[in-house]
């Protein structure tokens, strides 16, 4: 399979005519240069990050046979009231059955995409032709300058962002902004890092981690001051109706908009949709300086063995998890 034919069969997959219509559509997800880690990269090495997601979702088999096959997770655990997927042993989505459960509303405040970092550009290409060469749908690619991305969803309609940065010392920053823009992501300078001809993707890799998480909220002010009042993440870009926050100046851990759901209420838990998400938090004084702002400003909080749970404005659920 020829480059060309990827890109077109991509095209086909995101059913848009053009690269700059697949950029416009992932500027509806989320609106470069080959990093030479092989582990966890600079997202999963600052002091707050993310680290798991949790799904409630009707047909569980289904599902996880999504983020097996499709993204290439490796089934960690499986019990009675949920399956656990990740890479190199380390845990990453977790899907709660709820078979009778109606779906979650697009309008409603809650998960917008799960952001699967790969650990190099090449790892990128590598799935991107496995998606291509499985006619996987696609919802769009782009070039967001910091990072390169694909979207997609999960059979439930989870949006799911497959991305590999850029190294860090290429990012602009500006006054405490970073340029993230959505432009046309060069697929075949991308795919010419590997073999378009047959799929080298048996599985994820060792260091593929959860780079962010972006939610739907009700507002972006009040989701600004529970993630950096309470949370401790720094604002990093704020668009039209979106913010962008951080640890340790990555990128982005979260981000936040109001595209679909402004003014969003309370999320209802009978529905499908994101369960919880965690933060991995390094140290006992960073966990415990959360913890004081969060008591201080009145929030419910839950003890776990290893840290705490909360919520956001909305209703959904937030660990903070001490490593």
């Amino acid at each position: 399979m020829t480059a060309d034919f990827t890109r077109r069969a991509l095209l086909k997959l995101a059913g848009v005519s053009s690269m700059t219509m697949a950029a416009i559509a992932a500027a509806r997800a989320e609106g470069g240069g080959e990093s030479t880690v092989a582990g966890p990269t600079f997202a999963s090495r600052t002091p707050i990050r993310i680290g798991m997601v949790t799904l409630r979702v009707n047909d569980l088999d289904k599902v996880a046979a999504f983020y097996r096959d499709v993204i290439g997770l490796g089934v960690i655990e499986r019990t009675a009231t949920s399956v656990r997927l990740g890479a190199g042993g380390v845990p990453l989505i977790e899907l709660e059955p709820r078979p009778e459960a109606s779906r979650e509303s697009p309008r409603a405040a809650g998960l917008f995409h799960t952001a699967f970092l790969m650990p190099t550009r090449k790892d990128l290409a590598r799935w991107l032709v496995h998606v291509a060469r499985n006619r996987t749908p696609l919802t769009g690619f782009a070039d967001h300058n910091v990072s390169e991305a694909v979207y997609l969803d999960d059979p439930e309609g989870n949006g799911v962002e497959v991305y590999a940065d850029r190294a860090p010392e290429l990012w602009q920053w500006r006054e405490g902004s970073v340029r993230m823009g959505t432009e046309q992501l060069d697929v075949d300078d991308l795919v010419a890092l590997t073999d378009t001809r047959t799929s080298n993707y048996s599985g994820a890799p060792e260091g593929l981690r959860i780079g962010h998480v972006h939610l739907k909220v009700g507002d972006i002010t009040q989701a600004s001051s529970f993630y950096t009042g309470l949370i401790g993440l720094n604002p990093t870009r704020t668009i039209d109706r979106a913010a962008f926050l951080s640890s340790g100046r990555y990128h982005h851990h979260i981000g936040a908009n109001t595209w679909r759901s402004a003014g969003a209420g309370q999320r209802d838990d009978g529905t499908t949709g994101l369960s919880w998400f965690s933060f991995e938090v390094k140290g006992d004084d960073l966990l415990a300086a959360q913890e004081a702002r969060l008591r201080q400003a009145g929030a419910t909080l839950t003890q776990l063995a290893n840290g705490l749970e909360t919520a956001d404005p909305w209703g959904t659920k937030v660990r903070l998890i001490r490593i």
